[in-house]
């Protein structure tokens, strides 16, 4: 499992991010205080209180793939 922090700040980076982790085979969560959701959910995504900081949590095999398509929304 990889963590990461992330930010999503406007309704176009999460249609981004969400294209971006579709793609991996593995399960990826964003965590927000005590809500967890499937971050390829955008509906789950926007669920959450995105004026604050998120924890991804990544799994599988490669994290790393992904975890570079993701540069730009680290916080």
């Amino acid at each position: 499992m990889k963590n990461l922090v992330i930010r999503l700040r406007e309704i176009k980076d999460v249609y981004d991010f969400v294209g971006i982790v579709t793609s991996y085979t593995g399960d990826i969560d964003i965590v927000s205080g005590r809500y967890r959701v499937n971050a390829k959910s955008i509906m789950g995504i926007f669920a959450l209180d995105l004026t604050q900081p998120l924890d991804l949590e990544i799994y599988g095999d490669d994290p790393d793939s992904v975890t570079d398509k993701l540069s730009r929304f680290l916080a």
